[in-house]
């Protein structure tokens, strides 16, 4: 009779609830346009994720370098206007160097909720690139070589050649040694910087949302007017090795200069981001030292000048 009532009371008996972990529902798209190019077309990948409210998502840099397929450009982020998850889209603009299907490579997407980092892998797409040669191209027939024409020699035209390339090369050394300054009394560095930064408005890249391409590029224009200008400030140094060689004599504002380049840095190699008032003010900081420092140039070159024609 005991033993009868204990195994009544134990099929009586509930097991106590056990918590399962909650996971994370994610869910992921991607689509290539278009989904045949040709050898060196640029193509667009869009990758969506889909998650929980107040989860953060990583998207992946982009293909590694040295692949078959490569990015263009960094990639641009959208978020979609839905209060009830996160919603965001990935936007990599690639080109692909090797005919036939090429599998883009991006990795994982990490996502991020309640402290906790999960690693979900992208499905490779594939995206077919077709060769730029015709068709048929490989079966063409190349003509026979054509018979080799032997002239007489003849001196006139070879001595009055070298009477020409004599009295240009007088002309050039007679330039040369009358210009006044080693720096470019025209203005032609500023003339170009100036048609770099208006073709830097032409692209309308802050419209498109490009806003560190935008930067990066002012950037540029200011290292090319700096290497036309300043010697030793070539464009192959790193911020830091243009920094050094710049002298404590030139005349360029480096208390200007050393913020704009660290921060230009971060922008362009670690992707900081930066919003489109800021980018501003870096684009017209980048204008600014390039005005400032013609300036100090020119007043310098025409200080030099005065003690030459004095005497």
């Amino acid at each position: 009779m005991i033993a009868l009532a204990l195994l009544l009371a134990l099929q009586g008996a509930t097991a106590p609830p056990v918590e399962m972990p909650r996971t994370i529902q994610v869910q992921m798209g991607v689509a290539v346009q278009p989904e045949t190019v040709t050898v060196g077309q640029h193509f667009v990948l869009r990758l969506r994720v889909r998650a929980p409210k107040g989860a953060e998502i990583g998207f992946p840099v982009g293909p590694d370098s040295g692949l078959a397929v490569e990015a263009v450009d960094p990639r641009r982020e959208q978020a979609a206007a839905d209060t009830t998850a996160v919603e965001r889209t990935a936007i990599y603009r690639l080109v692909a160097w090797r005919t036939g299907a090429q599998h883009i490579a991006l990795g994982a997407v990490v996502v991020s909720a309640s402290g906790v980092d999960r690693r979900y892998a992208i499905p490779d797409p594939a995206v077919i690139v077709v060769s730029v040669r015709p068709r048929d191209s490989t079966g063409t027939i190349p003509r026979d070589a054509r018979t080799v024409f032997l002239a007489p020699p003849l001196l006139w035209p070879w001595i009055i050649g070298g009477v020409l390339l004599f009295v240009l090369l007088v002309w050039i050394i007679t330039r040369l040694a009358r210009r006044p300054s080693r720096f470019d009394a025209l203005g032609r560095a500023l003339a170009l910087a100036r048609s770099g930064f208006a073709r830097i408005d032409a692209l309308g890249l802050l419209a498109a949302g490009e806003r560190g391409r935008y930067v990066a590029l002012h950037i540029d224009v200011l290292r090319e007017y700096l290497a036309r200008r300043i010697p030793g400030a070539e464009q192959s140094l790193t911020s830091t090795e243009l920094l050094a060689a710049l002298q404590a004599d030139a005349p360029v504002p480096i208390p200007r200069l050393i913020p704009l380049l660290a921060e230009a840095d971060l922008i362009k190699y670690a992707n900081r981001p930066v919003t489109e008032s800021r980018a501003m003010e870096l684009a017209s900081e980048s204008r600014g030292l390039v005005v400032a420092i013609e300036q100090a140039v020119v007043h310098r070159a025409q200080l030099a000048a005065k003690p030459e024609r004095a005497a």
